[in-house]
């Protein structure tokens, strides 16, 4: 069985390459997704048998879910492992991704096969590697008060005793990737340069919604 890599040292220089519009991974974090695509059912196949890594990465244009082609493709993805896979039926996969760390699309490769592949470099995010990383920097109590207040704007429960046994880290990207935000704020998330910035940023994307008091206004212009 593959390990999961501590280091980017350990990262193979190419992976395959996911587009998918809207779709936010970020270390440790785990994302499921319906694998139906022909391209991509390959793609999970390939990748159970070699090491298991695929390269979830959001188009430049999100007009499309997950265009076809060789479509512009934003600079910073996250690489995800394969840590669950059920066949849902004839040709499809109920698969979960967990975050290892963000990357930058060095250079897309040619190849035969039909999903993309891409060189990648995760030299820049080597702190990727640290689950705890940059907690003592978050300012916690506020984005508990964040959590709080957003919950009472959007009428549903928290369970707070979960969150309370909940690392800093691992609670800031969730939330990321649970918000109910764009894909231009996905990214924005996922490029956000520590995890304070990425908490102050989620603050402020939801402190605009609640000011608004519509969720479905765009929030970055």
């Amino acid at each position: 069985m593959h390990k999961r890599p501590t280091s980017p040292a350990d990262l193979p220089r190419s992976v395959p390459i996911f587009p998918l519009s809207g779709a936010l991974l970020l270390p440790f974090a785990h994302r499921p997704l319906n694998i139906f695509e022909p391209r991509y059912v390959r793609m999970v196949d390939d990748a159970l048998a070699g090491d298991r890594l695929v390269g979830l990465i959001q188009p430049v244009d999100t007009s499309e879910e997950s265009p076809r082609g060789r479509a512009q493709l934003q600079n910073i993805g996250c690489l995800g492992r394969l840590t669950h896979w059920e066949e849902n039926g004839e040709g499809r996969y109920f698969i979960i991704l967990e975050g290892v760390t963000r990357f930058e699309l060095v250079s897309e490769l040619t190849v035969m096969t039909p999903y993309r592949q891409a060189q990648i470099s995760a030299t820049g995010f080597a702190s990727d590697f640290d689950r705890k990383f940059g907690e003592d920097e978050v300012d916690r109590p506020r984005f508990l008060k964040m959590m709080r207040d957003y919950a009472e704007f959007g009428d549903f429960d928290l369970n707070w005793d979960e969150i309370e046994k909940t690392g800093t880290a691992d609670l800031v990207n969730f939330c990321c990737m649970v918000s109910p935000y764009g894909a231009r704020e996905k990214q924005v998330l996922l490029e956000a340069k520590s995890l304070s910035d990425r908490a102050e940023t989620l603050i402020a994307l939801a402190e605009i919604e609640m000011a608004k008091g519509d969720g479905d206004a765009p929030l970055l212009q």
